[in-house]
C-alpha cells in the first residue's frame, strides 16, 4: 500500500479498518494496487480473528473431528451429529453452533446477549434444521459495582428477551461470576437443531453455480448501519475511551420478524424437499462481516466467484456508503445462492405468501447478484467496481503463524487451620452457599422457557445438563400441507433422547490454562453420564487475550491441547469424542484462559433420564472415584479470597472407566439418582441432591460418614476439593450388582450414607445441619446482589 507507515496508519483510523500497517500492504500485493475503501473495510472484517482464525487455525489442527456418528463436522456453520443409527443419509442429525458475543455484551449487554441468541439460531437454521433449543454459558464481573450488577442483569434479560419469543427451550448452561470478569463479560451460546441426514443444506454452492449462474438473494431486514464492523470489533481489545463509538458495532434486535422468517423459511425448506431442489442451493446467516461473508464464503472454496450490485441490497436508509451495505451485520437475514429456476419460487414466498415487507419496514427477499466461474469476488455500486479480488485471497488470504512463550504461574496452596471441624466445617459451607458463585442459579434461569416445545425432560435445576427427547411430535414441526417423509419414524427412535451440558472454570485457567481445557472437557462428558446419555460430540468457545502476546497465545495453545487430549483418551465405545464445531473470541482483555465446552449425548430412551433430586429415603449413597487433595480454583478457595494451586488433573483412563461404569449402572436401572461432582465438591453435591425443585419431596435428608474415603486428607480437602467423580442413590436391593459391575470396571466405589426423610444433613462427627435452613441461605445471593 502506497505512503509511509504513518499515511498508512492515518488512512486506517480514518475509515475505523481493523487492518494493521503489515496487513494493509499485503492487500495491497494481492491486488497489485492500493485496496479502495470498501476492499480495505471486507479485509478488515474477513481478515480478522474472528473470521478467518488467522492466528488460532494452526492449533486447532489438534482436534478429532470424525467418528462413526459425526454427519458434519467443523467446516460450516454448525456441526452435526448422528442421534439415530439408521442406514446412512436416514440418520437424524443434531445440528449444533457454539458462538461468542462477548465484546458486543460488555458494551450494550441487553443488545448484545440477544443478538448473539439470534445469530447462533441462525446458524443453525441455515444447514436445513428446525431449532429446537438453546443454552448458555456466562462469565460475568464479581456485582460489587453497579456496571457489574447492571451488565449481569441485561445480559440474562436479552438472553430471555430474545429466545422466549421465538419459543425456543434454554435447556441448560451455566454462570461464574469473578472480578476477572469486570471489563471483560463472556457471553457463549449454544443452539441446537434437528434435520435428517438427505435433506441437510450447505453452507456453500453446489459445483454448477458458476456455470448456471446462480442468483444470489438476500433474505429479511432492510441492511442498517447497525453492526457495521462488528467482526473486526471482535478482534480488538476493548478500550474504554471508545466505549460510545463501539455500541454501533452491536446490532439491534428483532426476534420478532426473526421468528416470522424462521416460520416462513421452514416452510420454504419443506417445498424445497418436496420438488427435490435441496441440493440446488446454498444458504448462510448473514452473520460476522454481512453480504460480503455470507456470499464470498459460499463460493470462494468452490472455486467460484461473483458479482454483486450493491445497489440492489435492500436498506433502511437512503445514501449509505457501499462499504456500509456490504459488511454491516445487520439482524435477521439470509442469504439463499439457488439456481435461477428457483429464484421466482423464493421470491414470492417471502415477499407475497409471507408478505415480509408487511412485517417490517422494507423487509423482504432481494435478488442482489450472480454466482460466476470466474473465481473473482466482484461488487459495483452505482455502476462503479468497489471491490475486485480473488474470492479466495479475501477468506484466506492473511494468516499467521505468531510465536508463544510458555508462562510460569506461581501459584501456593493456603495454609487453612482447623481447630473444632465440628463447628468450622459447617460455618465454610455455610459462607459457600451465601457467596455469589454458590447460591442458586434460579434467578437467572427462571426468565427463561424452558418447556415451550413440550419435549424438555430434565430441565434447568434438575440436574448439571438438560434432556430434550427431541424426535416426538415431528410433524409439528411440519408447515401446514407439507408432505415429508419423516413419517418412517421408528417407535424406539422417537423416544431418543439427547442431553446437553457446559463448563468451564477460569479460575482454573489462572493456575493452569492446560488442566482448564482438561477439566471443561471431562465435567461436561461426566454430566452427561449422570443423567444416563452417552457422550457423542463436544463443542467449544475458546474465550482468550490477545494473540499477539505470545504468553497469551501460548495460554490458547494450552487449552486447545487440554480439550484435545481430554477428548481423544477418555473415550467412549473405545472412540475418541469429536469436536464437531466451535467458535474463537480472542482479544478478550485480561480475562483469565476460559475455554468453555459444551457436549451432546445421546439416551436410547429419554423416559429412562436420571436427574439427580432424591425422592426416596433409605436408598445407599454411594460415592465413585477417590477424593484428592484438589482445591485449586475451587468455590472453597473463592470463598476464602484464595487461588491456591492444586486444580483438579484427572487420569484419563480412570475418568473413562468411571463414565462407562456409570452408565452401564443407569442402562440396568441399578441407580435412582446420579451427581457428577465439579464446583463446590463432594458436600455441594450432595446439597444439591436434596434441593426440591419441580414435584420432589421437599423433607429429604441424609446419614453420612467419611470413614471410607478419607484417603489421609482434611475434612475440608474430602468435602470442598473439586475432583471429579459421581454420586449415586440406589435402593438397597441393588447394591450388590452396583458393587460387581464396580469391580468388573476396576474403578473405587465408597458407600458414604443413607437418604433419610429427617430434612437434615448429617455428617458422622462433623455436621448436623437443617437442610431447609441451608436451602434458604442458597437462595438469596443473587437475589440479593442483583436483583434478578
Amino acid at each position: 500500500m502506497a505512503g509511509t507507515d504513518d499515511e498508512v496508519r492515518a488512512a486506517l483510523a480514518q475509515f475505523s479498518i481493523g487492518l494493521t500497517i503489515e496487513e494493509a500492504r499485503k492487500v495491497a500485493s494481492f491486488l497489485h494496487r492500493d485496496p479502495t475503501i470498501v476492499e480495505a473495510v471486507i479485509w478488515g472484517i474477513q481478515g480478522s480473528e474472528h473470521c478467518s482464525y488467522k492466528s488460532s487455525r494452526r492449533f486447532l489442527k489438534q482436534f478429532i473431528t470424525e467418528g462413526k456418528h459425526v454427519i458434519l463436522g467443523p467446516k460450516e456453520d454448525s456441526g452435526i451429529i448422528a442421534i439415530t443409527d439408521g442406514p446412512p443419509g436416514k440418520r437424524w442429525g443434531f445440528v449444533v453452533s457454539h458462538e461468542s458475543h462477548n465484546k458486543p455484551s460488555q458494551i450494550v449487554p441487553y443488545e448484545g446477549a440477544a443478538t448473539g441468541v439470534g445469530g447462533n439460531v441462525r446458524d443453525v437454521c441455515c444447514m436445513g434444521a428446525r431449532v429446537i433449543g438453546a443454552m448458555d454459558a456466562l462469565r460475568l464481573g464479581d456485582g460489587e459495582s453497579d456496571e457489574s450488577k447492571t451488565i449481569a442483569r441485561e445480559v440474562v434479560r436479552g438472553i430471555a428477551g430474545y429466545g422466549n419469543p421465538l419459543g425456543i427451550p434454554n435447556l441448560g448452561g451455566d454462570v461464574v461470576f469473578d472480578a476477572a470478569y469486570n471489563k471483560q463479560c463472556l457471553v457463549n451460546v449454544v443452539c441446537f437443531g434437528i434435520v435428517r441426514e438427505d435433506e441437510i443444506i450447505h453452507s456453500f454452492v453446489p459445483e454448477e453455480a458458476g456455470r448456471k449462474h446462480y442468483d444470489i438473494i438476500i433474505v429479511g431486514k432492510p441492511t442498517d448501519r447497525s453492526g457495521f464492523g462488528g467482526a473486526a470489533f471482535a478482534s480488538l481489545t476493548l478500550d474504554e475511551k471508545k466505549k460510545e463509538k463501539n455500541t454501533g458495532a452491536v446490532q439491534e434486535p428483532n426476534p420478532f420478524l426473526e421468528r416470522h422468517i424462521l416460520a416462513s423459511t421452514y416452510a420454504l425448506f419443506d417445498w424445497l424437499a418436496e420438488e427435490k431442489h435441496l441440493s440446488r442451493i446454498g444458504f448462510k446467516d448473514l452473520g460476522a462481516g454481512g453480504v460480503v461473508c455470507s456470499s464470498v464464503e459460499q463460493v470462494a472454496d468452490q472455486g467460484l466467484g461473483a458479482d454483486i450490485e450493491l445497489d440492489r441490497v435492500h436498506t433502511s436508509l437512503p445514501d449509505l456508503p457501499p462499504e456500509v451495505i456490504a459488511c454491516a451485520e445487520t439482524q435477521e437475514r439470509f442469504c439463499f445462492i439457488c439456481h435461477p429456476s428457483l429464484t421466482e419460487h423464493i421470491l414470492h414466498h417471502y415477499n407475497a405468501v409471507w408478505d415480509l415487507p408487511s412485517i417490517a419496514e422494507n423487509a423482504r427477499a432481494s435478488v442482489i447478484g450472480k454466482v460466476t466461474e470466474e473465481p473473482i469476488y466482484r461488487l459495483k455500486f452505482h455502476g462503479e467496481v468497489v471491490c475486485e479480488a480473488k474470492a479466495t485471497d479475501i477468506t484466506c488470504g492473511l494468516t499467521y503463524d505468531r510465536p508463544i512463550r510458555e508462562v510460569t504461574r506461581k501459584t501456593n496452596e493456603p495454609t487453612i487451620t482447623i481447630k473444632n471441624p465440628q463447628s468450622e466445617i459447617p460455618a465454610f459451607f455455610r459462607a459457600m452457599l451465601s457467596h455469589i458463585n454458590g447460591g442458586s442459579r434460579s434467578p437467572i434461569f427462571r426468565h427463561y422457557d424452558k418447556n415451550v416445545i413440550g419435549n424438555t425432560i430434565v430441565e434447568r435445576g434438575e440436574a448439571h445438563a438438560g434432556v430434550i427427547m427431541p424426535l416426538q411430535n415431528l410433524r409439528s414441526y411440519v408447515h401446514e400441507g407439507a408432505h415429508r417423509s419423516w413419517d418412517d419414524l421408528t417407535e424406539e427412535d422417537k423416544y431418543r433422547g439427547v442431553a446437553v451440558a457446559c463448563s468451564g472454570s477460569g479460575r482454573y485457567g489462572k493456575i493452569s490454562p492446560y488442566l482448564q481445557g482438561v477439566n471443561a472437557t471431562i465435567t461436561c462428558l461426566r454430566r452427561l453420564a449422570a443423567v444416563g446419555a452417552k457422550p457423542r460430540a463436544i463443542t467449544d468457545c475458546l474465550n482468550y487475550g490477545n494473540p499477539e502476546d505470545q504468553e497469551k497465545l501460548w495460554d490458547f495453545s494450552e487449552g486447545v491441547r487440554g480439550i484435545a487430549e481430554a477428548a481423544k483418551y477418555v473415550s467412549i465405545d473405545h472412540e475418541p469424542v469429536p469436536i464437531i464445531s466451535g467458535n474463537v473470541s480472542l482479544y478478550n482483555g485480561d480475562i483469565p484462559p476460559t475455554a468453555i465446552v459444551s457436549a451432546i449425548g445421546v439416551l436410547q430412551d429419554a423416559r429412562t433420564a436420571a436427574h439427580s433430586i432424591i425422592q426416596k429415603s433409605d436408598e445407599i449413597l454411594f460415592l465413585v472415584g477417590e477424593r484428592k487433595d484438589e482445591c485449586g480454583g475451587s468455590l472453597f478457595y473463592h470463598t476464602l479470597g484464595e487461588l491456591g494451586a492444586n486444580v483438579p488433573n484427572p487420569d484419563f483412563e480412570e475418568t473413562r472407566k468411571q463414565i462407562a461404569f456409570v452408565l452401564d449402572a443407569m442402562d440396568s436401572a441399578l441407580v435412582s439418582h446420579c451427581s457428577d461432582i465439579g464446583e463446590g465438591g463432594l458436600l455441594y453435591a450432595l446439597f444439591e441432591m436434596l434441593v426440591p425443585y419441580r414435584r420432589q419431596d421437599s423433607n429429604m435428608g441424609m446419614d453420612l460418614t467419611l470413614i471410607n474415603i478419607m484417603n489421609g486428607l482434611s475434612p475440608e480437602k474430602v468435602l470442598f476439593g473439586e475432583t471429579g467423580g459421581f454420586i449415586l442413590s440406589v435402593n438397597p436391593e441393588h447394591a450388590t450388582r452396583l458393587r460387581t459391575g464396580a469391580d468388573r470396571h476396576r474403578v473405587t466405589l465408597s458407600e458414604i450414607g443413607r437418604s433419610t426423610r429427617h430434612g437434615r444433613i448429617r455428617i458422622e462427627g462433623l455436621m448436623d445441619e437443617d437442610r431447609a435452613a441451608l436451602v434458604s441461605i442458597w437462595q438469596k445471593p443473587l437475589e440479593q446482589t442483583f436483583g434478578i
